[in-house]
């Protein structure tokens, strides 16, 4: 499976390099506009790292879009010829023998008709979702013959009505799409670089409203925690220090058994934690240097701005593979371009390689669950506990078949609500759990699978 970015390209690509050096054919593959007055770029859109979505084009003496960083110009889709010249990128991959593809923000390479300020934000509710995307997908997919293949769209700022429309197979445009508002309920206000604890009646709300919609209406979704844009989930949903290997397990069950399909990020399956770096000097993601510096301008003090640093930073996903305890935590015999948490030495392959009770071999045996049982892969799926604020719990079904998964999302002892934990386990099989035993209540970041 393939990772291809067809949004934008590099300032370095040639396409690019021959329209800033005039050649009108290559300028019409990128979006250069007139700016509103001298100085003033065209809208105020503002990209995903900070800062305004336009870079002025001395050469060109106009300005570009780029919904990214400022090395990333988007490409203008309306041209029939850049639809081409991608469909054949990705017609050579499959050519080589690729089985599936991730393409990278596809939901934004269909920008408005008209470009015009955002008034009440970013520009994002403008530009996602474009009124062009469901048919430059459709068109994507027949030209270069890759149906029915696995494919994935990262979407951002996206809806559920338009990822249904991606993901039905009737609608021939994605297998799947991976959606991001489970991961936005600790922005405080809605601003990332705003702390607060997670909000997990938010986050139960919105798998409810994306498992149970795509069921409905056949659509499909990618299940997930981690990736390389986000913090690791064990830091951020759990608790790395008092109980690191119970919440990782009960954060992998929570979505492991849902209505889906799941994806593991590279050492989520250890228990990874974010990196916890101590200076701005060990950061090496552009959106955090920038952020840094707009924190810092704000009136942000340095201890402050490196708390929001050290728990927003993509770079917390981006610490190398943690193979061993030796030096470079194994990834390396050379020294990596970033720096690995300091829990290396305890939370790597080797160390859980042959442990039983380790994350990796719980991992290991969700992913052979699912693989053994039909209800996991295609049973219907409904939340129970729907008024409990500390568990999100939901039931599977397929024929006869049912399976209960509830999960503690809190650090200390919780009640059920519905029923009692008897009452749930009874005329049931304990399958799943990361206690020994059983309990009349949740403990501390508890699971408990019960099957029928």
């Amino acid at each position: 499976m393939l990772d291809l970015v067809l949004c934008h390209s590099s300032v370095e690509h040639e396409w690019f390099q021959k329209a800033i050096a005039g050649d009108e054919r290559y300028q019409r593959y990128y979006i250069f506009r007139d700016g509103k007055a001298p100085g003033e770029p065209p809208t105020n859109w503002q990209c995903a790292f900070g800062g305004s979505a336009w870079e002025w084009q001395p050469q060109v003496g106009k300005w570009y879009l780029h919904l990214h960083d400022v090395s990333q110009p988007d490409f203008d889709w309306t041209n029939p010829e850049v639809r081409r010249e991608l469909a054949d990128v990705v017609k050579f991959w499959r050519e080589k023998g690729v089985k599936g593809f991730r393409f990278d923000v596809i939901n934004l390479i269909s920008k408005p008709e008209v470009f015009e300020d955002d008034t009440t934000g970013l520009g994002r509710k403008l530009f996602a979702d474009g009124p062009h995307v469901h048919e430059y997908l459709r068109e994507l997919v027949e030209a270069v013959g890759i149906d029915g293949m696995i494919t994935v769209g990262e979407m951002a700022s996206t809806n559920l009505e338009n990822c249904i429309r991606y993901t039905n197979p009737d609608s021939h445009e994605l297998s799947m799409s991976f959606a991001f508002h489970h991961l936005k309920v600790d922005y405080k206000g809605g601003n990332k670089w705003a702390l607060m604890d997670a909000d997990i009646p938010a986050l139960k709300k919105i798998f409810e409203e994306w498992q149970v919609g795509m069921a409905k209406a056949g659509g499909w979704n990618a299940v997930f925690w981690c990736n390389h844009d986000q913090p690791r989930a064990v830091s951020r949903f759990g608790d790395d220090e008092k109980f690191p290997v119970e919440s990782a397990k009960m954060l992998a069950a929570t979505v492991h058994l849902m209505r889906g399909t799941p994806y593991i990020y590279q050492g989520e399956e250890l228990g990874m934690t974010n990196a916890k770096f101590t200076s701005i000097d060990q950061y090496r993601d552009v959106e955090s240097l920038n952020y840094y510096k707009i924190l810092r301008e704000s009136g942000k003090s340095e201890a402050e701005t490196l708390k929001i640093i050290g728990e927003r930073s993509r770079d917390n996903g981006r610490t190398p593979m943690q193979w061993n305890a030796e030096k470079f935590a194994g990834f390396s015999t050379a020294e990596p371009w970033i720096s690995s948490p300091a829990n290396y030495k305890t939370i790597n392959v080797d160390a859980e390689q042959d442990d039983a009770n380790s994350v990796l071999n719980f991992y290991r045996m969700l992913v052979k669950f699912r693989r053994e049982n039909k209800i996991v892969q295609e049973g219907g799926v409904e939340f129970i506990e729907r008024e409990n604020p500390d568990v999100i719990a939901y039931r599977r079904s397929l024929g006869d078949e049912e399976l209960i998964v509830i999960c503690n999302f809190r650090g200390a002892e919780i009640s059920t609500r519905d029923k009692t934990l008897a009452e749930y386990a009874a005329g049931r099989k304990k399958i799943i759990g990361n206690y020994e035993g059983s309990s009349d209540n949740l403990r501390p970041f508890e699971v408990v699978v019960f099957a029928k």
